[in-house]
């Protein structure tokens, strides 16, 4: 057990945002639902959506995500793609009309669906020569800077596990690193005494080769339960209660090599693993009001989610130098870390839609969320807070336009979408904005509807390497596409 975890603002962000998925029809307006209702993922957009149904239904999605990364990195330059066919939504919704002529309540719905609404599969690999004189010894060196050599080296006779588990729970996540850098001898105390405070590289200045190796897997899942009501004709009202489910696990694998005169390091591997489980809440109020027989109009809220989240990390390091041979610090401990809070921000969306003469609608959607109000918790911890200063002072409030169209011909629907996703960073450069679009077609067959869509979605952004020291960004320009399928039938 570890007392504490490097959590940063890009942990933040991950949960904080919310991916078009769901079913295929909703996928193929680009999830531009939040007036129109009638589809078990626009439930989750819009809770008063569900009064829209005017029978039980259920629907059940199969999609095929397909990721590609382009790479620049200083002369570098590099692809990688993965591809992974998964479920991703399921549900039913039940309607129960009132049978009271007087009564001025049409009828009352409930539901319950799952959407998958982030998508964690993701690899890409930055390479080139580093000509920032920046090395990996960087990281190990801002740890250990400040820290006592009898608080990150093993004592006599000790086992590197047994050192860096004890260290890391005494001590933390910080004093693991400056461990790892100290035994692996990229770095050197200035003096051989307990109180030394102050330590040198081994590795001496000139151009880096790197290599860097990102690959995540894991979902943020939605499952909501939801009741909704239809008043008189023109008004559906509805609320969500939503219990939300993260699965992430994510590696990076660093390969260094330098051949600088005066280096009595050549190079260095250094591996990172992180496993991360949580589960929230949120509720979400919603509204649809007929204006009249072409136009309708959306309002929506959506709380904050409130996440208890818990982490694993491993660990491994290796250096090659002439004079030491091979070194290995492979601890093969698991650092377990105590669970943190996580608040993500709300949004508001105003949604409005033309349908016309029953051939077809066109749909508007915009919604805004601020970005800087996500909060790590407990506040009353000093790393927290200071992250929670970083969010709010680099990420901002984002805007998110939706355009979707559909047109009927007999049973057939012709479907398409765009949509924009302003950068959630005041630089904009950092993730940057997000553009879209879909096309897809449906054919109902009377009790059974079978929908299937494309979808892409493109967005640049710079990742670092590591949050301290070797803090490099590798320039990534990401595109995302997704073949979805729904079977959706009456009950």
């Amino acid at each position: 057990m570890s007392i504490s975890f490097a959590q940063d603002i890009t942990d933040a962000l991950r949960y904080s945002q919310d991916e078009i998925q769901g079913t295929a029809r909703f996928r193929a307006l680009s999830g531009a639902f939040g007036a129109l209702g009638g589809d078990l993922s626009a439930i989750s957009l819009n809770p008063a959506g569900s009064a829209v149904f005017t029978r039980s239904h259920a629907a059940f999605t199969l999609s095929n995500l397909d990721t590609k990364n382009d790479v620049q990195y200083f002369n570098g330059f590099n692809s990688a793609s993965r591809s992974k066919f998964d479920f991703n939504q399921g549900g039913a919704v039940f309607v129960f009309a009132n049978n009271d002529s007087n009564s001025p309540w049409k009828k009352f719905t409930v539901s319950i669906n799952y959407d998958k609404i982030g998508n964690f599969d993701n690899l890409w690999v930055a390479r080139g020569v580093n000509t920032n004189n920046n090395s990996i010894d960087l990281y190990f060196l801002g740890y250990a800077d400040g820290l006592r050599l009898d608080e990150i080296s093993a004592l006599p006779g000790e086992s590197i596990s047994t050192a860096y588990s004890e260290i890391g729970s005494l001590y933390g996540f910080g004093h693991q690193q400056a461990f790892l850098g100290f035994e692996s001898f990229i770095l050197e105390p200035d003096a051989d005494d307990d109180a030394n405070t102050t330590y040198f590289s081994n590795l001496a200045d000139g151009t880096f080769d790197q290599e860097y190796i990102y690959a995540s897997r894991g979902y943020n899942g939605k499952i909501t339960f939801n009741a909704a009501t239809q008043y008189e004709d023109n008004l559906f009202l509805g609320l969500n209660l939503n219990s939300h489910l993260i699965n992430y696990n994510r590696s990076t694998l660093l390969f260094e090599d330098n051949s600088n005169l005066g280096s009595l390091i050549n190079n260095i591997e250094f591996e990172n693993t992180l496993s991360t489980i949580g589960t929230g809440f949120s509720f979400q109020l919603g509204g649809i009001v007929k204006l009249n027989k072409e136009f309708r109009l959306g309002l929506t809220y959506d709380s904050p989610t409130w996440f208890t989240i818990r982490e694993e990390t491993t660990q491994y390091l290796r250096t090659v130098s002439d004079i030491d041979g091979s070194i290995t610090i492979n601890p093969n401990i698991v650092n377990v870390y105590p669970s943190y809070r996580l608040q993500t921000p709300g949004k508001i969306g105003g949604s409005l839609a033309y349908v016309f003469a029953n051939k077809g609608l066109f749909s508007f959607d915009y919604s805004l969320k601020d970005y800087s109000s996500a909060k790590f918790k407990p506040m009353s911890d000093s790393y927290l807070s200071s992250q929670n200063n970083i969010i709010n002072n680099q990420l901002t409030t984002a805007s998110t336009y939706r355009f979707g169209a559909e047109y009927k011909v007999k049973q057939f629907s012709l479907r398409g979408g765009y949509r924009f996703e302003e950068s959630p960073y005041k630089n904009g450069v950092t993730v940057g904005d997000l553009t879209g679009y879909s096309v897809g077609i449906g054919v109902n067959l009377g009790n059974t509807k079978i929908d299937i869509t494309y979808d892409q979605a493109n967005r640049t952004s710079e990742q670092q390497l590591y949050s301290v020291g070797l803090t490099d960004a590798a320039l990534i320009d990401a595109r995302n596409s997704n073949v979805t399928f729904s079977l959706g039938f009456n009950l």
